[in-house]
């Protein structure tokens, strides 16, 4: 494939034991993916997935969901992969408006919701601002946005891991051109970094690392998916920012799932830690030979707690 070639938004329709289906909410289009179980009263889980991924990140999950009879749908975040790419909406009220009308308009009065490192800020919000339509919520790599930047603003060791992108991603174009060019190799480079060198070694991570790199190219993917950080950024300074922090500071009283791979070197233990007085029901799970992208390293034991969970 040549480095000037742009993928077109469908190629991350990939083939599979699932359908591909675009689905209207909150004023734009969403590309999902859906594992439909026997069961048509089986209760919705929604997983969103994580900075610089798609749907695919949770294709071990969107099967074995289904098969233990749940209504698993994989969802393109506003600006990634065959979704909707606005100019805007990249802030945490517009986004958890979006899962909140997805879930409506799949045709559910409630879902739990599963996310990966910044999908799991997706569910935290959506859980504070639309309660009536969240049971639950389970994450992976994702502590309470509270809690990630208390441990920014307090821990050495977690700023120094999390901080530098975080403030490379604010500058005008440059990020936006460190992430397509050379054929999305700085995708493959974040993913290397983040997990644990068993998984890094197989023909999976290739593969994935593969598609990963062709979703960020498709145009307009990189840009969006840089907004949801320059917002949370932005936005800190503004009294948006500040009202938002400051309700998400509101405990949630539902089950908490959180997950975090024994490896993790993005996502600290003493982070995973923190925030417990926001979510009083939440339980920690360490997934074994797993860092930061757990569900796809160890998909099998993310599956089986998840199921546990959602029992």
């Amino acid at each position: 494939m040549s480095s000037n070639f742009l993928p077109d938004p469908s190629s991350v329709r990939f083939d599979g034991p699932w359908t591909h289906r675009d689905v209207r909410a909150n004023g734009i289009r969403f590309h999902v993916v859906e594992a439909t179980p026997e069961r048509a009263d089986a209760p919705l889980v929604v997983l969103l997935h994580g900075f610089a991924d798609f749907w695919w990140s949770w294709r071990h999950q969107l099967t074995g969901l289904a098969e233990l009879g749940f209504r698993a749908v994989a969802v393109d975040l506003r600006g990634y992969g065959d979704s909707d790419k606005p100019p805007r909406g990249y802030d945490g009220w517009t986004l958890a408006g979006d899962v909140a009308g997805l879930v409506r308009a799949l045709g559910h009065t409630e879902a739990t919701l599963v996310g990966h490192a910044e999908g799991g800020l997706v569910c935290w919000t959506t859980a504070v601002l639309h309660p009536r339509l969240v049971s639950a919520i389970a994450l992976v790599g994702s502590p309470h946005p509270a809690a990630l930047k208390a441990a920014v603003l307090r821990d050495r060791r977690q700023r120094a891991a999390w901080l530098p992108n975080f403030l490379r991603y604010q500058l005008p174009r440059y990020p936006e051109r460190l992430l397509t060019t050379h054929g999305g190799f700085e995708v493959e480079r974040l993913l290397r970094q983040r997990v644990g060198a068993s998984w890094s070694g197989t023909a999976e991570f290739v593969d994935t690392a593969r598609r990963m790199r062709s979703a960020i190219r498709i145009p307009g993917a990189a840009h969006c998916a840089l907004e949801y950080q320059r917002w949370a950024f932005r936005s800190q300074w503004r009294p948006d920012g500040r009202r938002f922090m400051a309700t998400m500071r509101d405990p949630v009283p539902i089950p908490v799932l959180a997950m975090r791979g024994e490896y993790d070197s993005y996502l600290l233990r003493s982070t995973f830690h923190r925030g417990h007085q926001w979510s009083p029901r939440r339980r920690l799970v360490t997934i074994p030979e797993a860092a930061h992208f757990a569900h796809q390293e160890n998909p099998d034991t993310v599956t089986t707690e998840l199921a546990k969970f959602l029992d």
